[in-house]
C-alpha cells in the first residue's frame, strides 16, 4: 500500500532505527516509546491487523512470533518483555499495518 508508513520503511522510503531484518519482517525501534525499549516487529507483506490474517499468513506469524523472544533477548531485555498486538480502531490500532510491539526495560 503506497499509503502506508510501514510499507514505506519496508521500501526504505521512511528511514528507520532497524534493530532486525530477513527476507520476512523488519524490526525497528518505535519513535514514541513506551518503554525504555519499545521496538516493533512488522511483516513486510501488508496486511492491515491480525484480524485480516489468512491462512497463507500462517507460516509468517508463525516465524513472526517464534523471533520476539530472540529480538528481546538481543535487546537486552533479559528477565522478561511484553508484547502487544492491537487490532482494529477500538483495539487501540493507529497504524493499519500488522505490527507486534516489544516492550520492556532492559536487565
Amino acid at each position: 500500500m503506497s499509503d502506508c508508513i510501514f510499507c514505506k520503511i519496508v521500501d526504505k522510503q521512511i528511514p528507520s532505527a532497524s534493530v532486525y531484518e530477513d527476507a520476512d519482517m523488519l524490526c525497528f525501534k518505535d519513535i514514541n516509546p513506551s518503554a525504555p525499549v519499545h521496538l516493533l516487529l512488522i511483516p513486510k507483506v501488508h496486511f492491515d491487523s491480525l484480524a485480516h490474517a489468512q491462512a497463507e499468513h500462517e507460516t509468517l506469524l508463525g516465524k513472526m512470533m517464534l523471533k520476539v523472544p530472540q529480538i528481546a533477548q538481543e535487546a537486552g531485555l533479559t528477565n522478561g518483555f511484553k508484547t502487544l498486538i492491537n487490532t482494529g480502531k477500538d483495539g487501540g490500532q493507529e497504524v493499519f499495518h500488522l505490527h507486534i510491539h516489544i516492550m520492556g526495560t532492559p536487565a
